[in-house]
């Protein structure tokens, strides 16, 4: 059952092959069995699985089903979600259990979907490896001794090692792209409000989007149909109609006109990932499209300007830990200030209270105006460089990451692992949509292809990443792991 795609398991449920009870403990083995090896996982929840499971079993033989009903997936840890340990990678919220559920989680449990638990993730969504969590790092399926990527490096594992057919992730500078191109799965991060961020625990509000991971484009398009749309309670949320991402899948690519940024295939840019994006890139003319060299000029800034904005946001939104109202508080303070100081010195990691430290240097007065503001005006110019490029190409392509997963523990220098990103947070500067897709290999690790377009244009990536997964079978390879211990 772990083989199939989150679409075959719908046909198969609704086929009568298997029970979601019957597909649902089996995932429960799997993860009970492998996750040792991943520590994809920060809680599983098989009592609350089961009970799921037999409500989507009983609503099919109501003839109440839809497509996702029974249908298991994981959730990031970032993500609230009602009577379940909510931790967000952190000892700030080790004990933490969320009162309620995300506006994303509601969406999934009304479509009769099963969570299997809550996914490991970067503290705070703040990390590109996974190795940032104060549950422990995360391993890469295809090579134990590689980074799974991140935040979302949780949810990626589990998808690749057929621990869960799908999970949800979500992206503030690339943290569902990366690491389902290096864990060799498809991530859709949506454009900015497209899905609800109410009930997310916040990092940079500007720049956060909750989004899909699975193995195909068509499973995230399956999944975008349901946590697509308008919830009031976020403000940022756009009041906009939800199309069927599954509609227009195999519409054909002849006169697709393609983009590559020259900015993304210059230093830095390992050779054989070039090759591999170049030979994805080589499957799209022989299916009609077009490509040309195109230009965004600004990209070089997209690094420094991210890592004062998301900073500056995370500084704020991360005030509310003061060891007070929730979250960890140290014992015995000797007076307010110490309980403040002791509390998110004891409750936030090292990488974390970094990014806290410079987001409040960026506000402060003296600062706001050379750092925080400067780097909007920046951002201003990112999202124009786009919008300029779209006027002439339907998508932009490229690689996701400039290499493949490195080594757990490689990556010394904060500044290195930020530049990790260089290719992905200028997506969510300018707030558009993205998706990464398996496209080769370096070695044992995966390649991701990346395919961005213009504002809601998400119907259109899932087609173009849906076509090339139908002339290819990158997205089909599984780790050895995942074959283990059927």
């Amino acid at each position: 059952m772990h083989d199939k795609t989150l679409t075959e398991l719908s046909a198969s449920l609704a086929a009568g092959e298997f029970t979601s009870r019957e597909l649902t403990e089996h995932q429960l083995g799997r993860i009970e069995r492998l996750d040792g090896a991943l520590n994809s996982f920060i809680t599983v929840t098989p009592d609350a699985a089961r009970e799921a499971a037999d409500h989507a079993d009983a609503a099919r033989a109501r003839g109440d089903a839809g497509p996702l009903t029974g249908l298991p997936v994981a959730i990031k840890d970032l993500f609230c979600t009602d009577g379940v340990l909510t931790t967000a990678g952190s000892r700030m919220l080790a004990d933490f259990v969320a009162p309620y559920d995300a506006g994303v989680v509601e969406r999934l449990k009304a479509a009769g979907t099963v969570s299997l638990g809550k996914a490991n993730l970067d503290e705070f969504a703040m990390g590109s490896s996974n190795e940032n969590s104060a549950f422990g790092a995360v391993k890469n399926p295809w090579d134990s001794t590689a980074v799974p990527g991140g935040s979302s490096g949780g949810s990626a594992a589990a998808v690749a090692a057929g621990l869960a057919p799908a999970a949800l992730g979500t992206d503030t500078g690339g943290s569902i792209r990366q690491p389902a191109a290096f864990c060799g799965i498809t991530g859709l991060k949506p454009t900015y409000g497209r899905v609800s961020r109410w009930g997310i625990i916040a990092y940079a509000s500007s720049l956060d989007q909750a989004g899909p991971m699975a193995r195909t484009a068509e499973d995230c398009a399956l999944l975008m149909n349901t946590i697509a749309g308008h919830d009031a309670r976020d403000s940022t949320c756009v009041a906009r109609g939800v199309p069927d991402y599954t509609a227009e899948l195999a519409a054909p690519l002849a006169g697709l006109k393609i983009g590559l940024p020259k900015e993304y295939f210059g230093d830095g840019l390992d050779p054989a990932v070039e090759a591999a994006v170049r030979e994805a890139i080589s499957v799209y003319e022989s299916l009609g499209a077009t490509v040309r060299e195109v230009s965004l000029p600004h990209t070089h800034y997209a690094v420094p300007a991210y890592y004062v904005i998301a900073p500056a946001e995370a500084s704020s939104n991360l005030s509310r830990y003061d060891g007070v109202r929730f979250g960890h508080r140290c014992e015995n303070p000797s007076d307010l200030v110490d309980l403040y100081k002791r509390s998110r010195a004891e409750g936030f990691g090292e990488e974390v209270q970094r990014r806290i430290l410079i987001g409040t240097h960026t506000l402060s007065e003296g600062f706001f105006d050379a750092y925080y503001k400067k780097a909007q005006q920046v951002r201003r110019l990112i999202r124009q460089d786009f919008l300029d490029a779209f006027q002439d190409v339907d998508v932009l392509m490229g690689p996701t990451s400039p290499t493949p997963a490195f080594d757990l523990g490689a990556q010394k220098d904060p500044v290195s692992m930020y530049l990790q990103d260089i290719y992905t947070i200028a997506v969510n500067l300018a707030g558009i949509p993205g998706i990464s897709v398996p496209a080769g290999f370096v070695g044992k690790r995966p390649v991701g292809l990346q395919i961005l377009g213009t504002h809601f244009a998400e119907q259109r990536l899932l087609n173009v990443a849906h076509r090339y997964q139908q002339a290819t079978d990158w997205h089909l390879r599984r780790p050895e792991l995942a074959e283990e211990n059927a």
